[in-house]
């Protein structure tokens, strides 16, 4: 068995506050076998996988470390709404109905429709699953920062110890970082072909500008903020 079951199986017990007698007495084994599962010291059948799945009402995926869906479900393109697709979860409501949130949304979510537009251009399967990684990250590590700041959150979402996720995952954003350099430069890394010589497009900011006529502002305006952050310049060169 794998050491996410044994995580897992821990985190839900925890999340509903029960002790190992009282699971142990429900699921008809002795307190120090479960004691044993939870600790990953013994190996249980498949069929007490499944009656723990059936106690906690998750999937045996989910229990695995299969899938971060309780329920077992998977995701494809064709699954995943668009950014600005209508519904409750996209309406935001800041303090004294500041707008803040929703303008440094769409200056995120309209460059990163540039970045994707290029990364097309490249035509590397790896260099975008690189780029996409270090995005992904950056997501992963404020979503975490955030969720985690209530101390009482269940953290069965997570598999990474809270203490460790920071460390770790800005060294994989540094490797995914370095790898994509690497592949942009011509060279071969990790078993991932590079790009080809001369597939890089031309660009200028008159060129983003007319390649992307709704999105080439929200990126020049966050590139003028993050610098600004990096104490750049105030003002920036016209374009």
């Amino acid at each position: 068995m794998n050491n996410s079951f044994s995580r897992i199986i821990t985190l839900l017990r925890k999340e509903r506050g029960y002790s190992q007698k009282k699971v142990a007495g429900d699921l008809k084994i002795s307190q120090a076998l479960l004691s044993h599962y939870e600790k990953g010291i013994r190996e249980c059948g498949l069929d007490f996988v499944v009656k723990v799945a059936d106690y906690y009402q998750v999937s045996c995926d989910y229990l695995l470390g299969r899938t971060p869906h309780r329920s077992g479900a998977t995701i494809s393109v064709e699954d995943i709404p668009e950014p600005d697709a209508a519904g409750r979860e996209n309406v935001m409501h800041g303090k004294g109905g500041s707008v803040l949130p929703l303008l440094n949304k769409k200056l995120i979510a309209n460059s990163l429709n540039i970045i994707y537009g290029s990364l097309q251009k490249f035509g590397s399967k790896s260099l975008t699953a690189e780029i996409s990684a270090y995005l992904n990250l950056a997501v992963y590590k404020v979503f975490r920062l955030l969720y985690s700041a209530n101390p009482k959150n269940p953290q069965g979402l997570f598999s990474i110890p809270q203490k460790q996720s920071g460390g770790r995952s800005s060294a994989a954003q540094e490797i995914a970082l370095s790898n994509a350099l690497c592949l942009l430069s011509g060279e071969k890394v990790d078993g991932m072909d590079p790009v080809e010589k001369g597939a890089a497009p031309a660009s200028s900011p008159e060129k983003i500008a007319a390649q992307y006529p709704l999105f080439s502002s929200s990126l020049f305006n966050l590139i003028q903020s993050s610098e600004n952050r990096m104490g750049g310049r105030k003002t920036p060169k016209s374009l």
